[in-house]
């Protein structure tokens, strides 16, 4: 029984954790972001992920990614925890009008000497690796408000990246700065998402 509370507490630890790295107001200075308000062109390194691989509906599998994605993190040794790592998430689909149709790689940053994972047992449908996200140059834009609002951001990127003479190679990628956490949602019009994808000249 006493083992069976203290297995108890630990999952309400993670929960919590989690909540705390993906939704305190305090956690990101969302100013700093603000400029990205109007899209622009940059150059990022290849970045080291912890990705879990999930198909299916974000709204239905997301969840269950995501907290496979914390809860292994927290287990990794030396990965900054004391640092707020905002949560990624690329798509790929036949149809990208259906989100069931689509496969999302949902990851967190880790640093470049990971090499082991601690050893968890996935759920069906659910797969975590190490791998290493390609950048180079991309084209990204902040969008401010609602998930099913980013439309308009979007638009207005792939029309930033047609007449600045790019063509999209990468998948469609999302980096959540400030979302909604395990227990609350929260107020949807303040969520902040980068959206981003990786670019080349024809």
């Amino acid at each position: 029984m006493l083992k069976k509370i203290i297995i108890a507490l630990i999952a309400l630890l993670v929960i919590a954790a989690i909540s705390l790295f993906v939704f305190l107001p305090n956690s990101p200075d969302l100013k700093a972001y603000e400029f990205l308000k109007q899209p622009r062109l940059t150059t990022l390194p290849d970045q080291k992920m912890l990705v879990v691989t999930a198909a299916g509906d974000p709204n239905t599998v997301g969840n269950k990614a995501f907290g496979l994605l914390f809860k292994t993190f927290y287990k990794i040794p030396d990965v900054p925890t004391r640092t707020r790592q905002a949560p990624r998430a690329r798509w790929v689909g036949d149809n990208m009008n259906t989100k069931s149709s689509w496969t999302g790689y949902y990851a967190l940053p880790v640093p470049a000497q990971t090499q082991k994972l601690p050893d968890l047992q996935a759920e069906p449908g659910l797969k975590i690796e190490l791998t290493t996200w390609p950048y180079g140059e991309v084209a990204e834009i902040l969008h401010i408000g609602p998930y099913a609002e980013e439309t308009t951001a979007i638009d207005l990127l792939h029309r930033f990246i047609q007449n600045q003479g790019y063509r999209i190679i990468g998948e469609h990628e999302e980096e959540y700065i400030k979302g909604p956490g395990m227990f609350f949602a929260g107020d949807p019009k303040g969520y902040y998402t980068i959206i981003r994808y990786r670019v080349t000249k024809p």
